[in-house]
């Protein structure tokens, strides 16, 4: 679950609108002067504000929709497949995490700030604070999702999948419209400081690091996938090209339902039809291991470049164990799983609004690739249904009767 496909084309794409912010963002720090970068610092506070209020209405809007929705499913297979989804997530999380701190403190990243110019101090401030703190949002939100679904309190459930709706409209037509504009003044003044031009050469190696953490990963998955059930996963991963293809192309787990699914379809067996209907839908909403080992990866990056240390390992491990949590409620939205997990990249691992824009950024750029192991993934986590189902003796089941159960 990442981005929906934009319309119009690649120049008319988020990912392009960012990567224009940020190229038009450096070369704008290096030419302006103090006067208006008095006024870029005004305009990045504001939309910090705007952006860090919206974040506890996200949490509420997600996840407290999303575990209702598990209430009323709630099933034994579809127990299974929440469970080892956010295993996967979390193991990828793991997985990235130690790689972080066995390889980030060679990747020559300077923190240090000498040399570095001042930004002007905001001579105008529109504090926004926020409807409530984001640990208080999100206890909220699994409260709320458990006692509805506890009492199947219909008028409850329903409201909040109408405030999903309302929430997921602010995102679209707010958050992510300003989004470019934010990334553009924090790239000026990151620019204008000399920070951002000490450390491309760092993004750039990370980028590639993480693609390859991708590829580890679902080489892990798919191998436990086979040892699980006895079956060769290479008869599921041969065919999931289309779809790899297709994520990489249209950014969503979503737009790539389709051809998730007839690339699944191609697999039975070892697959079988019914965990095929019902895994891959599912998995496409609540898998998310790529973004999630992208994400951590990146936070213990910018947190060496812009705090010069990395999180502490039980501060880190607390951000994995949450970030699974988040990445199942996560909006299909633009780099929905980094939005989801705003509060914990400021609340658990305590980001400014730079630390936040280099991570909104660096995140959208490579989005695609995250998507693409995300649905490729979810073949492995299918496969793994699959041979639950026969090792239970688990008759048939459709995803209609599982829907309504």
């Amino acid at each position: 679950m990442s981005s929906t496909k934009s319309k119009g084309g690649i120049l008319h794409s988020l990912p392009f609108h960012l990567l224009l912010a940020v190229v038009a963002g450096i070369l704008l720090g290096q030419v302006l002067n103090e006067t208006v970068m008095q006024v870029i610092v005004v305009i990045k506070y504001v939309l910090n504000q705007l952006i860090m209020f919206c974040v506890p209405l996200i949490i509420i809007g997600f996840i407290a929709p999303s575990i209702t929705r598990l209430g009323r499913n709630a099933s034994r297979m579809l127990l299974v497949a929440v469970c080892i989804a956010y295993v996967s997530s979390l193991g990828a999380a793991l997985m990235s995490t130690a790689a972080g701190y066995a390889l980030i403190p060679h990747l020559s990243i300077v923190s240090s700030v000498e040399g570095l110019r001042e930004l002007p101090v905001p001579a105008f401030q529109l504090d926004i604070p926020q409807i409530m703190s984001v640990m208080s949002a999100l206890a909220f939100s699994l409260l709320l999702g458990l006692a509805a679904a506890w009492t199947n309190s219909k008028e409850t459930i329903r409201l909040l999948e109408e405030f999903q709706n309302i929430v997921l409209s602010i995102v679209t037509k707010i958050i992510i419209p300003i989004l470019p504009f934010f990334i553009l003044v924090t790239f000026i003044g990151l620019s204008y400081e000399g920070t951002i031009t000490k450390q491309l050469p760092v993004f750039l190696k990370v980028i590639v690091i993480v693609m390859i953490g991708h590829y580890i990963w679902l080489t892990l998955l798919y191998g436990i996938a086979g040892a699980y059930t006895h079956k060769n996963p290479l008869n599921v991963l041969k065919n999931y090209g289309p779809a790899y293809i297709t994520a990489v192309g249209t950014m969503s787990s979503a737009a790539t339902l389709a051809v998730a699914l007839r690339c699944a379809k191609k697999s039975e067996p070892p697959l079988s039809d019914d965990m095929v209907n019902f895994g891959i839908p599912l998995f496409a909403n609540i898998h998310l291991c790529g973004s999630v080992l992208t994400e951590v990866f990146f936070v213990m990056t910018i947190s060496k470049i812009l705090y010069g240390a990395i999180p502490a390992p039980g501060t880190m491990i607390l951000f994995c164990l949450l970030l699974g949590i988040f990445a199942i409620g996560a909006p299909g939205v633009p780099g929905g799983t980094v939005m989801a997990s705003l509060g914990l990249i400021t609340g658990v691992l305590g980001f400014n609004d730079a630390g936040t824009a280099l991570m909104l950024t660096i995140f959208a750029l490579q989005d695609s690739f995250g998507t693409a192991c995300n649905v490729t993934g979810d073949g492995a986590l299918t496969l793994i249904l699959t041979g639950y189902k026969e090792k239970h003796h688990i008759a048939d089941m459709k995803q209609e009767k599982t829907l309504e159960a």
